[in-house]
């Protein structure tokens, strides 16, 4: 394509009814950092990761917007993570579903959990880089669930 290129993923935006239980389900249980936001006329916040605003957050609560119930046709945003054993462990020690997974090859271990808002975040840990046991291989893919 000549130098042409989409490039890597910079942010996700969720328009929601719970901003406070979104923005405690970014920090507290994924570990992102509620950061500086443009001083736009509709509340919101803005989630960083490693410096990175990379979920965008809007609060539809003063208005007539419904809530979507769930993702839409969006069916879950990735992230390139690292710490697998230890995101496991935050994830349980915080009560969460979760489903762990080795990609076919085991050059991929990946963890699946939901927001408030019915998101599926995907994180993906390359298996060379990573501690621990490797988790079940698994040929389906996640969206059958």
């Amino acid at each position: 394509m000549g130098g042409v290129s989409v490039g890597v993923l910079d942010h996700f935006n969720i328009r929601t009814r719970k901003l406070a239980e979104t923005v405690r389900f970014y920090e507290d249980v994924l570990g992102l950092e509620k950061g500086a936001r443009p001083n736009f006329a509709f509340p919101g916040a803005w989630m960083y990761s490693e410096g990175k605003p990379v979920v965008h957050l809007v609060d539809i609560s003063p208005t007539s917007e419904p809530q979507k119930p769930d993702s839409g046709v969006v069916h879950h945003v990735a992230f390139v993570s690292r710490g697998f054993e230890g995101m496991k462990q935050r994830l349980a020690s915080k009560g969460m579903t979760f489903d762990a997974r080795q990609v076919p090859g085991g050059d991929l271990w990946q963890i699946f959990v939901h927001d408030p808002n019915g998101v599926m975040i995907e994180l993906n840990y390359e298996a060379a880089q990573e501690q621990g046991a490797a988790p079940a291989e698994m040929a389906g893919d996640i969206g059958r669930q």
